[in-house]
């Protein structure tokens, strides 16, 4: 039995965990109150400090910086000159936000603060499983019906749904953004839930699990949450366990859309070629009568996330290649390193053996230059939820070499600790603003960020503020946020292939300590 640690083995998965006290993180941060920060862009960011907050409260932005912001004048006329957030609440709590731009189309959708995570055991997988059978027909139109009028407009409705988040979204002519509106109203309000629906799309999930299932960098994420946050929510797949798809009945459809779908817990949210004053009365017309509160007790208020030392390793020797995620707790969206965690982030970087010229993060340059074909490939990961986050790697290996990947992973974080300099930091610094910047260049993207931004932040956060807040980072900032996440903490393993040889929990904890 390893030092420190409890084993248990199921059939060839091992899962490993501290036998120590498990530490609550972010105690000061909560004591002081919020403050503020990918699915989707799951890999930037999380959400709130210290104790789950309930998603009707309203939260507080950002905290002063401890650095003086930047002043306007010295931020681009491209940021500055950014279309402006307009936000109207309904009598009912229902939040419009939009950006109006030129062009000839729109993008709208409704963000639902409901995902995954505001599920019990006993449920978990219905908000994915109301997805596709919302779908299915509404008490105005049946699927053929919804599907050609979608058709005929030339327009896109999509959803998804994440652990914190539900979401439903169109792509339409700026002519037809009323009917787009009103097509998603009919659904999340009016859809017909009916036994044939529900039977027809247990099998449909089944097997969209089972190709889930086969897609390693998922199974891993999966493993990851799992076991970072076994004793919450947050530990929970978005698709449920399969015992869950093949019971859940169409009660307990209906009893989470009374539950969760309640106005103050949605946002309309609007961006192209529309005008704030005409969407808040398309969405008055559509979503003006949904209730303001749920039933009496019904609202499942997600435990606080309690970060987990430990790892799952699924042994599978058929595999050629090793699969490997390695996470420390990060920061929530409102947290005060959330932007330093980002340059992190963007310092670690990503790197793919078969890519061409890009630019290279020194981890990828030490892995390029080794003689040895020691990765794949690896990605760095930072993941933002209400209360708590994800910062990690995830690499595909050669099975031989997983010690020395993981030593090399290892130095890189730690060496943020202590080591890194102002010009790296500002190369960082440029290099999030530009990603920023690519990632909104649609108004599907606009209305992802303004939608997430205003479940988790309580408002649009501009682009000018965003800019600021990066530009007034510094060396420093980014070596105390790399002592706090990195520095002697826990970490969280999962892996997937033959992975006999990754080193043990204590040998990857002894390497997160910053030796002088």
């Amino acid at each position: 039995m390893l030092s420190g640690m409890r084993v248990t083995k199921v059939g060839s998965t091992t899962l490993r965990r501290s036998a120590g006290v498990v530490r609550p993180r972010h105690a000061a941060a909560a004591a002081a109150g919020e403050l503020h920060s990918s699915q989707p862009t799951p890999l930037l960011l999380a959400a709130t400090a210290g104790a789950t907050t309930t998603p009707t409260t309203t939260r507080r932005a950002f905290s002063a910086a401890r650095a003086a912001l930047p002043k306007a004048s010295e931020l681009p006329s491209y940021v500055l000159n950014c279309p402006e957030t307009q936000v109207t609440t309904l009598p009912n709590g229902l939040r419009v936000a939009s950006e109006t731009s030129h062009g000839a189309t729109a993008s709208v959708g409704v963000w639902i603060d409901a995902g995954s995570r505001y599920e019990t055991l006993e449920n978990n997988g219905v908000a994915h499983f109301l997805e596709h059978v919302a779908f299915k027909g509404t008490r105005k139109r049946t699927q053929t019906q919804l599907e050609t009028e979608i058709e005929d407009m030339g327009a896109h409705l999509n959803a998804y749904t994440s652990r914190e988040q539900t979401v439903y979204y169109a792509k339409v002519f700026k002519e037809d953004l009323g009917r787009g509106l009103e097509i998603l109203s009919d659904i999340l309000m009016n859809s017909l839930i009916d036994e044939g629906a529900v039977h027809r799309e247990r099998d449909v999930i089944l097997r969209e699990m089972e190709e889930v299932n086969k897609q390693q960098e998922e199974v891993i994420l999966d493993n990851l949450h799992e076991v970072c946050f076994e004793k919450c929510g947050l530990g929970r797949t978005i698709l449920g366990p399969a015992e869950n798809i093949r019971s859940l009945s169409k009660q307990q459809l209906h009893d989470y859309i009374t539950t969760h779908y309640t106005a103050p817990r949605m946002v309309v949210v609007g961006a192209g070629a529309l005008e704030h004053e005409e969407l808040v009365e398309m969405a008055d017309r559509c979503f003006g009568n949904l209730p303001r509160d749920p039933p009496q007790g019904s609202i499942v208020t997600p435990d606080p996330a309690v970060f987990s030392g430990a790892d799952k390793r699924v042994l599978n020797a058929k595999e050629s290649e090793a699969y490997l995620a390695l996470a420390f707790q990060g920061s929530s969206w409102t947290d005060e390193h959330a932007f330093p965690l980002m340059i992190m982030q963007t310092i670690m970087g990503g790197w793919d053996r078969s890519s061409g010229a890009n630019v290279v993060p020194p981890l990828g340059q030490a892995l390029a230059m080794s003689p040895r074909e020691i990765c794949h490939s690896y990605t760095t990961f930072n993941t933002c939820y209400n209360d708590t986050g994800l910062f990690g790697i995830y690499a595909i290996a050669q099975p031989e070499h997983l010690e020395e990947l993981t030593g090399l992973v290892l130095e890189h974080m730690v060496r943020m600790c202590q080591h890194v300099g102002d010009e790296e930091v500002e190369r960082a610094k440029t290099q999030l603003k530009t990603n920023m910047l690519m990632q909104l260049d649609s108004f599907a993207a606009t209305i992802e960020e303004i939608g997430r931004h205003m479940l988790t932040y309580g408002r649009r956060m501009p682009a000018a503020e965003v800019f600021a807040r990066i530009d007034a980072i510094e060396a420093e900032d980014v070596r105390v946020c790399a002592n706090r996440f990195v520095n002697d903490e826990d970490h969280a393993m999962a892996a997937l292939g033959p992975v006999g040889g990754l080193p043990d929990y204590d040998w990857v904890r002894n390497r997160t300590i910053l030796r002088q």
